[in-house]
């Protein structure tokens, strides 16, 4: 092996120029790369062997390294002797403390040249989490699970994040290692073969990325590189990071096209992004990152999701000719919230907002997008949330009754399917998978699943404590949990509080069965008779009625109406008559009733008009 030092015009060309980490340049030549301002000389430790970097004035350290082996591990070495990861490793030879290793990023072979993705209108989105999903808990393993989503319906995985976090178990918002997947689901070929897996079946795969946050253990960013963050502002797990600095948007900028390229996926959901705050820039980094992806790959169906509750719209916008400019679709918890007060009558927390009158929020949320369209919220104290929405596409909103978080952040983990009756839980899903708007499920839902999801960790010493004691803190105010109350919740780095989390597969054949078929006949129906009218369509939604606990609504897609009359109320309900065509009617014959003026309780009917033609299929 020989040293040498290099200039970036060394490399060859890729799709996208990568300033951050190590790369082959060729066949045994790799460039090792990594931004270090807060250090005036660095090493390179590669196979026992430490050799200086050359240093520019920016703080940019660089080598270039020959006969180098794929697999190699390597770390830097501080001026005080301390060695470090590479922050954009790409694996890691054990933990997050470790070296890194060098990756072959063409090693693996794909197999899906012909995958054109899916148009965004057809999008039916799985969320779940590749350590819970299955017993093994690997990509492998979630791979002989896909045959399950296809027949159900499903188009699109939506993975949470895999980003290298602190021990082996976590729900991945805590990366450190933003480039490495995590190897307790397996190596960077075995998630590659999990997303040609998926391809080859027809299903779209989507990451969720975590931009906001490092985690809080294994971090060495600020040892490399103290300016990557701001002291001087504040995130809720911490200093927030400089975006505003050239080294800090290359690092989240080449991350999105890192994923997208070398794993070929689908798209990215980006987490909390209220909290990527980015003042000081001429272009918010997050619009740069969905504008370098467009660049990159204009002919490419990605599709680019957020999660923000800010209600806001500006970067979900299309063009005149109704093609998505930035952002393809936002996390409505509007819907969950105001559904989740209906089903289960919680108003605590930030159900507060949705506590007068939920159903009213409901039907605003279904024909025109938010509930909060600038009006002020009892939670925030009277702030005011959200901007008008109704001139959205409804495929701009991504809605559901369930998720990681709003299951996960519960101090019991508990699912709807325990938390609700079954009637109002089958009126509020074909209401989820039967409107114009695009529907996440989140893994186990399609059969009622009644296992918990719960906050885990795997953290040790006084870092495990104060996760512990702050998970009892958070829910010290609900009344059974006070005093010695929240001993009972489970402690997140108990090993039994994940295993606790996995699905139960065999409820599939057994308990589950019913509702699994439940859930496939929606999702066949929306399949045939609602994604014909998002297609081209950008959707317009008028709210008839929201009286009493029921709902009226009506979308316009050109000369076809789509309605939708929902009872969820233990009362009957008179309710304006619905379109020629009834798509589903839940308790059957509901529809017929419906036709004389009056909807029964727990009850919906979806059905289908074309102006101007008489009855419509």
């Amino acid at each position: 092996m020989s040293i040498r030092q290099s200039s970036l015009d060394t490399v060859e060309a890729r799709a996208f120029p990568k300033a951050w980490g190590s790369e082959f340049v060729r066949a045994g030549e790799v460039r090792f790369r990594v931004w270090a301002p807060g250090a005036d000389t660095l090493m390179l430790r590669l196979d026992d062997v430490e050799t200086p970097m050359s240093r520019d004035a920016e703080g940019w350290f660089e080598l270039l390294a020959t006969g180098v082996p794929v697999g190699a591990a390597y770390c830097f070495v501080l001026p005080d002797g301390r060695r470090v990861p590479d922050p954009a490793s790409r694996a890691q030879a054990s933990d997050v403390h470790g070296p890194s290793l060098v990756i072959d990023p063409t090693s693996y072979s794909w197999s899906d040249a012909d995958w054109a993705a899916r148009a965004w209108e057809s999008a039916v989105i799985y969320e779940l989490h590749v350590g819970t999903f299955t017993p093994q808990g690997t990509f492998a393993a979630a791979a002989t699970r896909l045959q399950h989503l296809v027949d159900l319906g499903i188009t699109a995985i939506e993975i949470m994040p895999v980003a290298h976090f602190a021990g082996r178990r976590g729900w991945g918002y805590d990366g450190v290692l933003l480039y490495a997947p995590h190897p307790a689901y397996g190596s960077p070929d075995a998630m590659k073969a999990f997303i040609d897996a998926a391809h080859g079946h027809g299903l779209m795969v989507f990451l969720d990325v975590v931009y906001n946050h490092f985690g809080p253990e294994g971090n060495y960013l600020p040892l490399l590189a103290p300016d990557f963050f701001d002291p001087s502002r504040h995130t809720p797990w911490g200093a927030a990071i400089a975006y505003e600095k050239a080294p800090v948007r290359q690092f989240f900028t080449e991350n999105a096209l890192y994923w997208l390229e070398e794993f070929h996926l689908d798209g990215l959901r980006f987490d909390a992004i209220d909290q990527i705050k980015d003042p000081n820039s001429a272009t918010e980094i997050l619009l740069e990152i969905a504008q370098r992806i467009r660049e990159e790959y204009p002919e490419r169906e990605i599709h680019l999701t957020t999660e923000d509750n800010r209600n806001v719209v500006y970067l979900h916008e299309r063009d005149g000719r109704r093609r998505v400019l930035n952002f393809t679709g936002e996390w409505n918890d509007d819907f969950h919230n105001a559904a989740h007060v209906v089903a289960t009558g919680e108003t605590d927390g930030y159900y507060e907002d949705f506590a007068d009158q939920p159903v009213r929020h409901l039907g605003r949320v279904l024909a025109e997008g938010f509930a909060y369209q600038g009006e002020p919220s009892k939670h925030t104290d009277g702030q005011l949330r959200g901007v008008p929405s109704g001139h959205q596409p409804t495929t701009a909103f991504i809605d559901f009754l369930q998720n990681h978080d709003q299951i996960g952040n519960r101090a019991m983990g508990e699912r709807l399917s325990v938390l609700s009756v079954e009637r109002m839980r089958k009126v509020l899903g074909a209401m989820l998978l039967l409107s114009p708007h695009i529907p996440l499920m989140f893994m186990g839902e399609e059969w009622g699943e009644t296992n918990p999801f719960l906050f885990f960790t795997d953290y040790q010493g006084p870092l495990a404590d104060a996760v512990r004691e702050g998970r009892r803190r958070e829910f010290a105010k609900f009344g059974a949990f006070r005093g010695s109350g929240g001993e009972q919740i489970p402690d997140p780095n108990e090993a039994s509080t994940f295993e606790s989390s996995r699905l139960d597969w065999d409820k599939v054949l057994g308990s589950g069965a019913g509702w699994l078929e439940f859930t496939r006949q929606l999702l066949s129906l929306r399949h045939s008779a609602i994604v014909p009218l998002l297609t081209g369509n950008v959707g317009t939604g008028e709210i008839l009625a929201t009286n009493e606990g029921a709902i009226a609504v009506d979308w316009s897609f050109g000369t076809e109406t789509l309605s939708l009359r929902a009872n969820l109320s233990a009362e009957d309900r008179p309710l304006p008559a619905a379109g020629h065509v009834v798509v589903f009617d839940e308790p059957s014959g509901a529809a017929e009733l419906l036709a004389q003026g009056s909807l029964p309780s727990f009850s919906i009917v979806v059905a289908r008009t074309s102006r101007g033609k008489g009855a419509s299929s």
